[in-house]
């Protein structure tokens, strides 16, 4: 499966930021709820909609939005009646950091008990859980915020905020 172009950016308030235009995309509760289905390999919408407690029109129309964003992709597997599971592509695929660490802080900062936990298996080793980190893909180290510098790339913004007026 090749990937697609993303779509134009959109025209966001603020500072031009990917954050922002990300969450454009994905930074409505039932929108990421939809996508942890997927990851989990729920792909029919019953079950998308049984699973994340979304309602019905909510969750239509943000399926609908994940589709025009280009992460996820329907697939028919009916034609009498029409019926189509939803799946991620490339792009939906490269939101499993951000569903790790979301669940990772959920898990460190507001449940009691973990609902959900991921263990690594290769072969090689035994299975052990799951601990992703923040990896440099030049030097191979951890990545800590202390040991990174921001560039401000986009014209007329600096860290503080606009330059202008």
């Amino acid at each position: 499966m090749t990937s697609q172009p993303p779509p134009p950016p959109p025209a966001l308030p603020g500072r031009p930021c990917s954050i922002a235009a990300a969450l454009h995309v994905v930074g409505e509760k039932w929108a990421l709820l939809a996508v942890r289905e997927l990851f989990y390999g729920n792909h029919r919408f019953d079950r998308i909609a049984r699973n994340t407690g979304a309602p019905r029109d909510r969750l239509t129309a943000r399926l609908r939005a994940l589709e025009e964003a280009g992460v996820v992709e329907r697939r028919a597997y009916s034609e009498r009646p029409p019926r189509y599971e939803y799946h991620l592509t490339e792009a939906g695929r490269d939101l499993a950091p951000l569903t790790h660490a979301l669940l990772g802080w959920g898990d460190r900062w507001l449940l009691p008990e973990r609902p959900v936990g991921f263990e690594h298996t290769s072969e090689g080793h035994p299975p052990h859980p799951y601990d992703p980190a923040w990896v440099c893909r030049s030097c191979g180290e951890e990545g800590h915020r202390e040991d990174l510098r921001m560039e401000i790339r986009s014209p007329g913004w600096t860290r503080e905020g606009p330059t202008g007026p």
